[in-house]
């Protein structure tokens, strides 16, 4: 990810609302969440607010849709979001820091479906 696409990411997630719907199609994992959910999903929005807000953070690559007949489900994208943590963290410690790149590794893994974790060892970044 370059700085234009990380600003692109941070930009789209940078207003409430949309930030409000990333959060919930996180939730959501992999199955996504219906239009109609998202907006019962937020206090006091209008469907045509949330229709705007989904565009916005579709076309910025965070979000996916699909039709499945008369819905359309939303599901976020969990590459691109990894992608914004890991743009974050990349240069932790100067780039030489143990936990972070397990944490971006662990990131990259994501696909928003569960999956077991192996425990590791407790390490600190000094």
């Amino acid at each position: 990810m370059n700085q234009q696409q990380a600003l692109n990411g941070f930009g789209a997630i940078a207003q409430e609302t949309r930030l409000q719907i990333v959060r919930l199609l996180i939730k959501a994992g992999a199955e996504g969440m219906p239009a109609g959910e998202i907006t019962a999903g937020l206090e006091g929005a209008s469907a045509p607010r949330v229709s705007f807000h989904l565009r916005h953070l579709e076309q910025a690559g965070l979000i996916t849709s699909k039709r499945e007949g008369r819905l359309i489900i939303y599901s976020a994208v969990f590459s691109a979001l990894s992608d914004l943590v890991a743009f974050l963290m990349r240069d932790c410690c100067q780039g030489h820091c143990e936990v972070c790149d397990r944490a971006i590794a662990l990131f990259a893994r994501c696909t928003g479906r569960p999956q077991a974790l192996e425990l590791t060892p407790k390490i600190s970044c000094d």
